[in-house]
């Protein structure tokens, strides 16, 4: 990575993923997590202090040196343990059905082979276990769409390969996972072709 995307780009995401607007729905996505989670793209630990009573444990999956350095004082302050256990989604160093839960909030839109990574979210979960997600990206008006597709080139160069048009709960049904819950709409306060955000949960399809 270059100096902007490895030095620069993790205090980016923070400020612009680490809004107190965002809080409340942090807190929505990780209600339905339980036991022993696995965590795609920790970042610097926005969500660290809204995982439930019942999660045990935490182990992190984040590509970024600095931004695992950023939640550092999270890590250190949270009641629950959280390790580090990965760096990149689309290779997880897990066995097959090793977590009871997962959870994402705004990185689907980045990971570059985004099925291979769900399929291999799928495979370390057990059956049975909740996929819990927030994520930005297809608007559901043709007008946004429009503009998501100018945008994304953009986006993609400034914002570490982030995508404006992935349909999440599309893409989730299409590589091993049936989408169980699931609430779409725009953020209050960002730009719709910024703001269309699906937060839900998913389960591993039976094979």
């Amino acid at each position: 990575m270059g100096f902007y995307d490895d030095r620069v780009l993790p205090h980016v995401i923070d400020l612009t993923c680490g809004s107190s607007m965002l809080d409340p729905l942090r807190a929505r996505t990780c209600t339905g997590l339980s036991g022993e989670v696995l965590e795609i793209g920790f970042g610097s630990g926005r969500n660290v202090g809204r995982y439930p009573d019942a999660v045990s444990r935490v182990v992190a999956v984040e590509p970024s040196d600095v931004a695992w350095q950023m939640a550092g004082s999270r890590v250190a302050g949270s009641p629950v343990p959280i390790e580090r256990g990965g760096l990149d989604g689309q290779r997880l160093p897990f066995g097959d059905d090793t977590f009871d839960a997962a959870l994402s909030t705004f990185t689907l839109c980045t990971i570059a082979d985004l099925p291979a990574a769900l399929h291999e979210l799928a495979r370390v979960l057990r059956p049975g276990a909740s996929f819990c997600f927030l994520e930005h990206g297809h608007a559901p008006d043709t007008a946004i769409q429009r503009w998501q597709r100018r945008l994304e080139p953009i986006q993609k160069r400034v914002a570490g390969g982030c995508h404006l048009t992935r349909d999440i709960p599309e893409l989730l049904a299409d590589n091993g996972f049936t989408v169980t819950g699931i609430d779409q709409f725009y953020q209050r306060g960002v730009p719709r072709p910024y703001g269309a955000l699906s937060l839900g949960t998913a389960t591993p399809t039976d094979i």
